[in-house]
């Protein structure tokens, strides 16, 4: 599916907000280019069981570019009808397991992963190419059905970050999408509507000089637009207010009892659902930020 971004990463790390334009972090478009899973480290468990989705949203994603705020986001819009309950079939950018079961890989960042990430990282990132690892994980899809997703995490954070990933497939924890972000995420127009699953963006929160969590490969954001980011009048994704009531008990929501707050907590990961000053309900830390 063709969407553009949602949130910024670096409203992800301490509530100030970064430059102009939509969130490399959390986008729902197509990739630079189709990608290969690595081989090094492969894992497997037997699959768990697939729980077919209703009906999908008709929604177009990405066709709905938004008028600018003075801050570069775009202008906080009510959630479509079409959204309002949001399920999209994944599509497969990488090859889904073909028997239907868990698989891991923890693989280094190759020159044709590095060429891909684009704009995500540079040598004036606060962590180098070596220290970063590229994974990929298998996750259910609101289709029901086994994909593969991939995510670029610290090197030190990897194997932790992949146990939380099998648990959630084992729990049935459906994630519409988990793809790369790229420059093209990067630079594109705010849409509101993306919804993709990732961890490394390089990028400082703007008027500071600290990075955000992100930067570092150590933080994920999962399904955004249903645990959206709110401080104020800003709603990240833009379209999302709807999931701002917390009430909701949908699939893919994450609250204080999820199974992902669970185990990112056993590896020592913190959720920003829990934070005070505002609500990051998407966002899984190992800095706090």
């Amino acid at each position: 599916m063709l969407a553009t971004l949602a949130l910024v990463t670096a409203a992800c790390s301490d509530g100030t907000t970064p430059p102009p334009g939509a969130d490399p972090s959390t986008p729902s478009g197509a990739p630079a280019s189709s990608a290969t899973v690595p081989p090094a480290g492969p894992s497997s468990d037997q699959p768990a069981t697939a729980k077919p989705s209703a009906s999908y949203s008709t929604w177009e994603l990405g066709a709905h570019p938004l008028p600018l705020r003075a801050d570069g986001f775009g202008q906080v819009l009510p959630t479509p009808k079409e959204l309002r309950v949001r399920r999209f079939p994944t599509e497969d950018l990488l090859p889904p397991p073909a028997d239907g079961a868990f698989h891991s890989s923890i693989g280094p960042v190759t020159g044709e992963i590095r060429r891909r990430m684009g704009k995500t990282w540079s040598p004036a990132c606060p962590v180098a190419l070596h220290e970063l690892r590229y994974v990929t994980v298998t996750f259910r899809g609101f289709d029901g059905q086994a994909h593969t997703g991939e995510l670029v995490l610290a090197a030190r954070a990897a194997r932790d970050v992949v146990s939380v990933f099998r648990a959630l497939f084992r729990a049935d924890f459906p994630i519409e999408e988990m793809r790369l972000p790229t420059t093209a995420d990067i630079e594109a127009h705010p849409t509101g509507d993306g919804n993709n699953t990732a961890a490394l963006v390089c990028r400082a929160s703007r008027g500071t000089t600290t990075w955000s969590a992100h930067a570092y490969g150590l933080a994920v954001d999962i399904n955004p637009f249903l645990n959206p980011y709110s401080k104020g009048d800003l709603v990240l994704p833009e379209l999302a207010s709807a999931y701002l009531d917390r009430s909701r008990r949908q699939p893919g929501i994450i609250h204080a009892d999820s199974v992902a707050v669970r185990e990112f907590a056993r590896i020592g990961w913190s959720w920003g659902g829990a934070w005070q000053s505002l609500k990051d309900y998407q966002h899984f830390t190992a800095t706090g930020r």
